[in-house]
């Protein structure tokens, strides 16, 4: 069994300084454009071309409060790099190593790009302390709030803490990120839910002048046919289950996981190892069409996964799943002891007094119906990436400052 939690190592020095000299230093700079965070690649490669690592870090940490995460989990391929103008010669500067490089570099040297605000404005409150939730939480801290976020589980960080496999995302990495954060003086109050141990009334009796609904999408989506079914577990207990207990746990020799995004890549991946000998995934999508980012499908591939694209369950009986082919008349079926659903998360609604449309909450400029009340992250329109999640978050933040400043 491969070592489960160990990450791949980046970029050394030398090869950062190489792969950072192929950036053609564009001067309308798409890369930086297509960033949703706009984390503004376009600077951070100039600056470690020029030997400049601290300015690296200034640009990288300013712009995006997570971005020793994004560095790791963004799909660089859907943004930033599809902007890569070197795309066209030969390949897209890998936009994602060079984050990471700059961000360990801050890391390891110990230097500090952003100093506590000695400015005491305003108490906002955040619910979730997934990324959206880190991120508003962040900006509005720099800007002298006093922000306190309430997390239900016993650690931060949502899904980047409970969902993302270590080889991907080392739970050092998400500390690190989230000690930026609350060294700017940002408070994290765990094992604290909305609807159970607090509610949005109760938090604006105790003084939070706004609050910002960040939950994410927590809870696992299924389908009735594999209900009560015992080989079956989600994607989302899978891997909470393996993370929360290091890769020590029994698996089969035989999995079948059912989906074809990241998470699904995940879950695979993860399964194989672990020492799973053979894992199937069956996802609906055609390879056109296939949801995975590209490198998380090509590491599932590299570990041996097989992917079945094009089919959808139709029938389950005890072990064994029936699939037909969604464009044509084509049947599978597939025995397994194991079988995960992948097939999307939905969020809870748990002390949430909003309408929901499709696992969304309506919101203008981030406000909810509700006075004084914001809503970011999954929950809100738009993709469901960290990166994207971030975004909302930063502009969540400046929404929030807008009402309560008046402007």
């Amino acid at each position: 069994m491969k070592e489960y939690l160990k990450e791949k190592k980046g970029l050394t020095p030398l090869l950062a300084q190489e792969e950072a000299a192929r950036c053609l230093l564009c001067l309308d700079a798409p890369c930086s454009k297509a960033c949703p965070c706009q984390t503004d690649p376009a600077k951070f490669i100039r600056s470690i071309r020029f030997l400049n690592f601290d300015g690296a870090v200034d640009t990288i940490r300013i712009n995006n409060p997570l971005g020793g995460i994004c560095a790791r989990v963004c799909p660089t391929e859907k943004y930033c790099q599809q902007g890569c103008i070197r795309a066209g010669l030969d390949k897209p500067i890998d936009i994602g190593a060079l984050q990471r490089y700059v961000t360990d570099y801050e890391e390891e040297s110990g230097y500090k790009a952003l100093e506590p605000n000695s400015e005491k404005r305003d108490r906002v409150a955040i619910i979730g302390s997934g990324p959206s939730g880190l991120s508003a939480a962040n900006i509005l801290a720099r800007n002298g709030y006093q922000v306190t976020i309430f997390e239900k589980n016993k650690k931060p960080g949502g899904y980047l803490s409970y969902g993302i496999p270590p080889y991907r995302l080392p739970q050092s990495v998400v500390e690190n990120e989230i000690k930026h954060t609350t060294d700017l003086g940002v408070k994290i109050v765990v094992d604290t839910e909305l609807g159970k141990d607090i509610s949005l009334d109760s938090l604006f009796i105790e003084g939070f002048k706004a609050i910002i609904i960040a939950t994410g999408y927590d809870s696992a989506r299924t389908l009735e046919m594999f209900n009560d079914n015992p080989y079956v577990e989600t994607a989302v207990d899978f891997l909470r289950r393996v993370i929360n207990c290091e890769g020590k746990v029994s698996l089969p020799d035989e999995m079948l996981v059912i989906g074809g995004g990241d998470v699904a890549m995940d879950v695979a991946t993860t399964a194989k190892v672990l020492g799973v000998k053979k894992v199937t995934c069956v996802a609906r999508e055609d390879m056109e069409h296939f949801p995975a980012s590209r490198k998380e499908y090509q590491e599932a591939v590299d570990n041996s996964v097989s992917i079945i694209s094009g089919f959808t369950p139709s029938e389950v009986n005890g072990c064994t799943v029936k699939f037909n082919e969604v464009d044509g008349q084509g049947v599978l079926s597939l025995s397994s002891s194991k079988i995960v659903l992948a097939i999307g998360q939905v969020p809870s609604k748990n002390g949430i007094p909003f309408e929901f449309n499709r696992g969304e909450i309506e919101v203008k400029d981030y406000q909810t119906s509700m006075p004084k009340v914001f809503a970011c992250g999954d929950i809100t329109s738009g993709d469901k990436t960290v990166v994207y999640a971030v975004k909302k978050g930063k502009e969540t933040a400046e929404a929030v400052m807008k009402v309560l400043e008046g402007r």
